[in-house]
């Protein structure tokens, strides 16, 4: 693959989806039923979901408690209600069991002494120089290893880029900044600097611990007052986690100044490693000097539940494959009061999202002929927690992994203002690309480039879990097109955002374009009904970044 800007990448990419709505290719002919279906979609029964899903009395629908088991509950009930046939790990049951552990670290019981070479050992304070994130496996860690300073952690030969090039981390910490170079397109420095691929790239190479060096001097280092969550097998190992990979034993952070105390060792300092980085050329090296961690960490353990129900195609030879529709169940549950409300009731995010789930379950119920490919409708818990639901759906699911062909994923659709164009974060990357085109174009819809790279939208929903496992995928947010012709919508959703996002005021009280929901549905349904009657199942494109990495 080429080097190019991630800007360019986005322009060109926005330049083919928008050409290609002007080409007689990119015509769907809809069937006359399965068209009058499409017009079915009611607004009313959208706001309807939502107003159940977002109530109080399921008290922000943390994964775990009695308000996401109304939420469980309730999606069962519909999908029952519909005809939608049980697809959960026991026959007759339409729920997937997810073991979560729920991680702690204490400061008083976690230590980091750093060994400078030959001077005295300077220990640092827990909390404000650094934090240890818990370790969801092994409760009790003591380590005494040497530093390496590992630039963004990152090794991608199929981009000429690699930090560990003539690197030694074998039994050694690594340094490392989030980041990546600006020559990557926005996906791939987004999945680059994800922590998990960071720990996954540090254990290939031999490292046991990573710790996260902090940019900024003002920037706080992380918390873990809530726990950090991880998802267990039957047998009590940890299976799905965005914090912990086998093979390293702490992973942590350090502030910025810290990490500048470790640069001066081997003679080097920021004002030279960041700009190095951000051309693309490695700047790592190792430092003069080891580190001692202790850490402590204690667990609390609950089920919580995915909900898997399943449509069965109509095609002998295709009925054994699989299109899922996905979306996230769980929101934040009760937290602290922000004006008065301390209910994090998630109606945007992501009642929304279930809500077109359900109706499209509804579209594909209603039409005369089903289609040839199965259809899983996969309601998913633990998101907030790390996307952690779809991790374990995605890697165990209930029928055969090779048979999933795609995932369409719906999050936080953003229905606060009428649908004109929209983002299909991922399609670029495979063949999903077209019938997203299609489906857009014969809705009226134009497809763009994301307004918003820098929000790594791409690897912070579910979708990305199933491009982890090779499965192509994508997640359809609102474009940047508004009603007054003018292309700014994304300045208004920042605006919503800042007040409401991960908020309790994300709730019936808000802004909702139940006209927009509908759009949605429609939009998702047809990109999966097309997927669905295909011949072919869709594939990685030639040389794409994730179709290597992970397609195989």
């Amino acid at each position: 693959m080429a080097l190019i800007s991630s800007r360019a990448a986005l322009l060109a990419f926005s330049g083919l989806l928008l050409a290609g709505h002007s080409t007689r290719a990119q015509d769907l002919t809809l069937d006359k039923k399965v068209a009058r279906s499409l017009q079915k979609v009611q607004p009313n029964d959208l706001k309807a979901h939502i107003q159940y899903l977002a109530d109080d009395r399921l008290l922000g629908r943390r994964p775990g408690t009695p308000g996401y088991q109304l939420a469980v509950d309730y999606v069962t009930t519909q999908l029952k209600s519909l005809g939608v046939e049980p697809a959960g790990d026991e026959a007759g049951s339409f729920v997937q069991r997810v073991r979560l552990r729920r991680a702690f670290s204490n400061p008083a019981t976690t230590s980091l002494i750093l060994r400078p070479g030959t001077e005295a050992p300077v220990p640092l304070a827990a909390g404000k120089e650094f934090v240890l994130y818990p370790n969801p496996e092994t409760p009790s860690v003591a380590l005494d290893a040497p530093l390496v300073f590992a630039g963004y952690g990152i090794s991608a030969p199929e981009l000429q880029y690699d930090d560990y090039a003539g690197l030694d981390v074998q039994g050694k910490i690594v340094v490392v900044v989030r980041g990546a170079p600006q020559s990557f397109s926005s996906t791939v420095a987004a999945a680059s600097q994800d922590v998990l691929a960071i720990l996954q790239n540090a254990a290939r190479h031999g490292a046991v611990g990573v710790l996260l060096a902090s940019r900024s001097a003002t920037a706080p280092l992380p918390s873990f007052r809530q726990g950090v969550f991880s998802v267990l097998d039957a047998g009590g190992s940890v299976v799905a986690s965005r914090s912990f990979a086998p093979g390293i034993k702490v992973l942590g952070a350090v502030s910025a100044a810290t990490f500048q105390t470790l640069l001066r060792t081997a003679a080097a300092d920021t004002g030279a490693v960041y700009p190095a980085l951000r051309a693309g050329k490695p700047a790592s090296v190792a430092l003069r000097g080891a580190a001692k961690l202790t850490n402590i960490s204690t667990y609390q353990e609950v089920d919580s539940y995915n909900v898997v129900g399943k449509l069965t195609g109509s095609a002998a030879g295709l009925r054994d494959e699989y299109v899922v529709h996905s979306a996230h169940l769980d929101h934040l549950g009760v937290g602290a009061a922000v004006k008065g409300d301390s209910i994090y009731n998630g109606a945007h995010d992501n009642a929304s999202g279930v809500a077109s789930v359900l109706e499209i379950a509804r579209l594909y119920t209603q039409l005369a002929e089903k289609p040839k490919r199965s259809v899983l409708f996969v309601l998913q818990t633990g998101e907030e927690l790390g996307l952690l639901g779809s991790a374990y759906f995605a890697a165990r699911p209930t029928v055969p992994k090779e048979k999933i062909v795609a995932d369409i994923n719906t999050d936080m659709p953003t229905i606060i203002a009428p649908l004109l164009s929209v983002v299909a974060l991922g399609a670029q990357h495979s063949t999903l690309a077209e019938p997203v085109n299609k489906a857009a174009a014969y809705l009226k819809l134009t497809v763009e480039a994301d307004p918003e790279p820098e929000q790594n939208r791409f690897i912070r929903s579910d979708q990305y879990s199933f491009v982890l496992q090779g499965i192509p995928a994508l997640h359809i947010k609102y474009g940047n097109k508004t009603a007054d012709g003018k292309n700014d919508l994304h300045k208004t959703v920042q605006a919503w955002r800042a007040l409401t996002y991960h908020k309790p005021q994300d709730d019936m009280s808000g802004t909702f374009d139940f006209e927009a929901g509908k759009k949605y549905v429609q939009l998702n349904f047809l990109i999966g009904y097309q997927v669905a009657q295909a011949p072919q199942r869709p594939t990685w494109n030639p040389g794409d970044f994730f179709g290597t990495r992970f397609g195989k």
